[in-house]
């Protein structure tokens, strides 16, 4: 995600204070779905191909930022209408195809997942949001900061910690594999011994300043207080209610290769920080993630010691403003952007990594949202995540134009 500088912020309310083991997903809501698959030939079909033209207008753009060796999967939520569109290849040597079920790196949206886990653990009454982190780490194990006011579990996920973007001792280790799998050898060790040293910059809950340490960190925090790792604490509090089948930290089923300069690249692994930034999905289960979103209410959740209902309460929590950049006005939910558009408010996260780019984004009012996934990390040009915003608003216009 681009580098965000750090900005004085106000508080939002007082918002300050705060599934089933299945391999088989819960349906959709019984409303029409439209799925629109990339043909199986040597050759990727023109982006437009089989899409309703006016949803195939506003989502042109999205596929010219994909070069054609890449792939893109895209899922759409309009009203009443579920769609998948997947064009292009998940590894053009082997001629195999992107599909609604192929799997790609999700970066900094997995930031978005953690957040749901730590409302989930809140609602529950296992965590508070004005924790101090201190209280889920080992002793002399913390960043320096003014103790007067820690660091809590709210700062970490709203980016107003004062940590730094990323750890100390991270660079040396990144270096000599910066332009491939600079993370991977990084451990959870590392980062710990890194934490004494690390520096928090500003009193904490001042400044947005945006930080992978911090919401890693956060999901380290989380698995202490649960007893788990985070990997699998994420798949039974928020994978498996929501029938995200295919949703991990890990490799496996069907991958999308991703290539720089011609050659493959290895698959993203960050096992310091799986918190911000590890997690790998699919059209298909991204939209059920953005479903889960924009109807609470009525999604299908197993009822499982509890799940269902902690969870509806997670996802209406993750959605509230906590501070609002003074500048900009945008506001920060648990990990989210929230920006306000007319008489709704639209809520996205994007993210990358050294070969994929990813963006989600919904806005409740206008019931729709939209997952755009590729498996190459657009240039500059090509502008990924700012066309995928704009072809959001213009799904959420378009939407609010249709009810007058």
């Amino acid at each position: 995600m681009p580098h965000q500088e750090a900005e004085s912020i106000r508080t939002e309310g007082e918002g300050w204070t705060g599934g089933e083991d299945t391999r088989s997903a819960p349906p959709l809501l019984p409303q029409p779905a439209r799925t629109v698959p990339a043909s199986p030939g040597a050759v990727a079909p023109k982006p437009s191909d089989e899409l309703e033209p006016e949803l195939a207008r506003r989502l042109r753009p999205l596929f010219g930022t994909v070069p054609p060796s890449g792939g893109i999967a895209l899922a759409v939520i309009r009203g009443d209408e579920r769609t998948v569109s997947c064009h292009g290849f998940a590894d053009r040597a082997a001629g195999r195809p992107v599909r609604a079920d192929t799997r790609f790196e999700l970066g900094s949206v997995t930031k978005t997942f953690t957040a749901l886990l730590l409302a989930d653990m809140v609602a529950r009454g296992e965590v508070r949001y004005d924790d101090p982190i201190d209280r889920y780490l080992p002793d002399g194990l913390v960043p320096g900061y003014p103790h007067e006011r820690p660091i809590t579990l709210l700062h970490l996920a709203t980016h107003t910690s004062g940590l730094p973007r990323l750890p100390g001792g991270l660079a040396a280790s990144a270096a000599p594999r910066w332009f491939t799998d600079p993370y991977a050898t990084f451990s959870a060790a590392h980062l710990l011994r890194a934490l004494p040293r690390t520096p928090v910059r500003g009193t904490p809950g001042a400044q947005v300043r945006y930080s992978h340490l911090g919401t890693g960190l956060l999901g380290l925090v989380l698995a202490n207080a649960a007893g788990r790792r985070y990997q699998e604490l994420l798949r039974s509090r928020v994978c498996e209610p929501l029938g995200l089948i295919d949703t991990s930290c890990g490799t496996g089923g069907e991958e999308v290769t991703s290539y720089r300069r011609g050659r493959s690249l290895p698959s993203f692994r960050i096992p310091a920080l799986p918190g911000a930034a590890a997690l790998r999905s699919t059209a298909d289960d991204m939209l059920r993630y953005l479903q889960a979103h924009l109807a609470v209410d009525v999604v299908p959740i197993p009822e499982r010691t509890g799940a269902a209902a902690s969870l509806r309460v997670a996802l209406r929590d993750v959605c509230l403003p906590r501070v609002v950049r003074r500048r900009s006005g945008v506001r920060i939910c648990l990990t989210w952007n929230q920006r306000q558009r007319g008489e709704g408010e639209l809520l996205h996260e994007a993210g990358s990594t050294r070969g994929y780019s990813a963006f989600v984004g919904f806005d409740r009012a206008a019931q729709v949202g939209l997952v755009a996934m590729a498996n190459t990390q657009p240039s500059s040009r090509r502008k990924f995540t700012q066309v995928a915003y704009q072809a959001l608003l213009g799904l959420a216009d378009a939407a609010e134009r249709a009810e007058d």
